[in-house]
């Protein structure tokens, strides 16, 4: 069955929504709307990672996606928010405004490299999905008890993924192909399926969250969900037979088995940076190009990924100001941007580049003062580390992939639960340190610490 098109308008005539994901958009739109803010995550994401991103609307010669309609719905529901507590917990910290300025950045020199209404127009969108959806989602996870539902939701949202992109493999079907979805692809002998996501996407999705199903089904009364988001994340990945999406899924379990050095990880960390400089001066080609080495499934696309990289930074001078628009004259599939950093740099230059990187910066620093407020309880210091594991896993994964709006949507979520459980964290510790105990502002999220 082919997508179906709703035409709104004379003008509209590149409306694609299907009327069973128009049936779904306002069911999710009420419940968002009714529901309190903790219970509104369950629709919300449920209808924004299920949805093909090609699911859109034209009104007035602006494509309103339904995914970005979904996102609107929160910052209005944000908007009328009226309690005491505050709309973000633990307020606007260091992460939040990092990933304001990332950005406002990138709407800024798309505007300024192309210098169209239409690009503006542009711009303006994916800068409300970006940061719109970062606030919608910092709006909708209040306390330890909505990251909890959250993981829940996302592992329901992988178990469902993960039995349609399991039967592509028998079928050469895609399930959600009604609703927009590409088809099942082959390569090297291999079915690569799709799913709502696409294989990369999907794949990707899934590999980097698997830490939080673990943390989760080591806590109590969540084992079932854990391990059912550990199934289908874990189906995911092996349907999707591509090198990126099992990179992730080991960059996330090598995180977690680091564990037993969680108090060591400094001379972890400058040990990673002395073999990396070792390999430089030692190696043929650079650094870098042990990206091109990296072939998990035979038939990866490892050389254009260092390519990428290696064109990206002999070409310095083209976009550290305001990014490049013509990056694909430097060659073959340029166009092809399968690396989040490299298209960071390239759409928003290197102010741009150095936010995002901050905004990474931030999150580890936050998580690590997160681990130390809790040390000593080995629970609560088993769930930072899973954050931190998932945010490598995230680090690992941008080197083979640029994130489109649903995998952004995930990055935030994490963002968000770092943000809630170190406001958590502090608050516990500040309470337990009187009101004579001296306290200093953290570094990393700019939440008081005690001393």
């Amino acid at each position: 069955m082919e997508p179906q098109k709703l035409r709104f308008g004379g003008g509209a005539t590149d409306t694609i929504l299907h009327p069973l994901v128009a049936v779904c958009l306002l069911a999710a739109v009420i419940l968002i709307v009714l529901l309190p803010r903790k219970k509104a995550i369950t629709p919300f994401l449920l209808a924004f990672l299920m949805i093909p991103a090609g699911q859109v609307l034209v009104l007035g010669g602006i494509h309103w996606t339904v995914l970005r309609i979904l996102v609107l719905t929160v910052l209005a529901k944000m908007i009328a928010f009226r309690a005491s507590t505050s709309r973000f917990a633990g307020g606007f910290n260091r992460v939040d405004t990092m990933v304001t300025v990332w950005a406002l950045l990138n709407m800024l020199m798309v505007c300024l490299q192309w210098m169209e209404l239409q690009a503006w127009i542009k711009s303006l969108g994916d800068c409300l999905d970006a940061l719109g959806g970062y606030l919608a989602i910092r709006f909708l996870i209040p306390d330890g008890q909505a990251v909890r539902h959250t993981v829940k939701v996302v592992a329901a949202v992988c178990v469902i993924q993960g039995v349609c992109m399991i039967s592509e493999q028998f079928t050469h079907q895609n399930v959600f192909s009604s609703f927009g979805a590409n088809s099942p692809t082959l390569r090297e002998g291999h079915i690569r399926s799709e799913g709502p996501l696409g294989t990369l996407h999907g794949g990707t999705f899934a590999g980097v969250s698997i830490p939080l199903f673990l943390w989760l089904w080591t806590e109590k009364r969540c084992r079932v969900a854990g391990a059912c988001g550990l199934a289908g994340a874990t189906a995911m990945v092996f349907a999707s037979h591509a090198s990126t999406s099992w990179g992730a899924y080991a960059a996330g379990l090598l995180g977690l088995a680091f564990w037993p050095l969680r108090r060591r990880m400094r001379l972890v960390r400058w040990g990673i940076v002395a073999t990396l400089v070792g390999l430089h001066l030692v190696m043929h080609g650079p650094v870098w190009s042990l990206l091109e080495k990296i072939d998990l499934t035979g038939g990866s696309s490892s050389y254009h990924r260092y390519m990428l990289v290696d064109n990206c930074i002999r070409h310095f001078g083209d976009w550290w100001l305001a990014g490049y628009k013509y990056y694909g004259s430097w060659g073959f599939d340029m166009w092809d941007l399968c690396n989040q950093f490299v298209s960071v740099a390239l759409t928003g230059g290197l102010a741009s580049l150095v936010a995002y990187i901050a905004i990474y910066r931030y999150g580890f620093g936050a998580i690590g003062d997160g681990r130390k407020l809790v040390s000593g309880n080995r629970q609560k210091e088993w769930f930072f580390w899973c954050l931190g594991a998932f945010l490598f896993a995230n680090v690992v994964a941008s080197f083979g992939i640029n994130y489109m709006v649903q995998l952004m949507m995930l990055f935030s979520t994490l963002l968000a639960c770092v943000s809630v459980a170190t406001t958590e964290a502090s608050n516990v510790a500040v309470q337990s340190v009187g009101r004579l105990g001296k306290v200093h502002v953290s570094d990393s999220i700019g939440l008081p610490v005690p001393l």
